[in-house]
């Protein structure tokens, strides 16, 4: 069955479906322009210690996994172009690609947060949680003290490190929930040539959080060098 057959989605406080679609997305563009806001703070603030206690932060970058870093980067590329697939399934009328499509984004957004969830058992485990349990022993406090940081400096990198990725994570399994019921809402043909918006809107929303994650790794992951 085509979506084109089903159901316009025009809500009664709108003149026609343009005026709905527009005022749709300018909502949400509205909505990320705050969110913008909110992890601009976050960074001009990482920015600002960063600067104060270099050695230390490049220290902190170095005791993160750069490997799952990057494959959670590759991730979220791939699931960036899910997404876009799923709002093109959707303008084009194609159920089952759509919920194909969006299917396969909730499955690399979750693969995101398993990997995140493992690297935050990781710290756990080797006693890097800043304000909790931050004791660095063994192979973690030679490179504290090879690179000549300060413990104190380097749980100011975990604080940023933690609030920055679990505020992404947050708005992460947000998105997760958003696309349950677009997944749903597909499945039942709410969705038509006509009307997609809420498809197309929710995609901003993936895209800018996984862009988000874009500026993190090279910021957390890949200060200091590897050497």
């Amino acid at each position: 069955m085509n979506l084109s057959e089903v159901h316009t989605g025009h809500a009664h406080q709108f003149e026609d479906i343009e005026q709905q679609h527009e005022a749709g997305t300018l909502g949400m563009w509205a909505f990320l322009a705050t969110e913008i806001m909110f992890f601009g703070g976050l960074f001009a603030a990482y920015t600002i210690y960063r600067t104060a206690y270099l050695p230390a932060f490049e220290t902190g970058s170095r005791l993160l996994d750069l490997r799952l870093g990057a494959f959670n980067t590759v991730v979220l590329i791939g699931s960036s172009l899910t997404m876009a697939l799923a709002v093109r399934a959707a303008q084009t009328g194609e159920r089952n690609k759509l919920a194909t499509y969006i299917v396969l984004t909730m499955i690399l957004g979750a693969a995101f947060l398993g990997v995140k969830a493992f690297e935050y058992e990781h710290k756990w485990d080797h006693s890097l949680i800043p304000g909790l349990k931050f004791a660095p022993e063994g192979e973690d406090l030679l490179q504290i003290t090879r690179w000549h940081a300060g413990i104190p400096q380097v749980q100011l990198f975990f604080c940023f490190y933690f609030f920055m990725t679990g505020m992404h994570a947050l708005h992460m399994i947000i998105g997760l929930g958003l696309l349950a019921v677009l997944l749903v809402r597909s499945l039942r043909g709410n969705f038509s040539t006509h009307y997609y918006s809420p498809v197309e809107v929710n995609g901003l929303y993936w895209h800018f959080v996984d862009i988000v994650w874009i500026f993190l790794f090279p910021l957390l992951y890949l200060i200091g060098g590897r050497y």
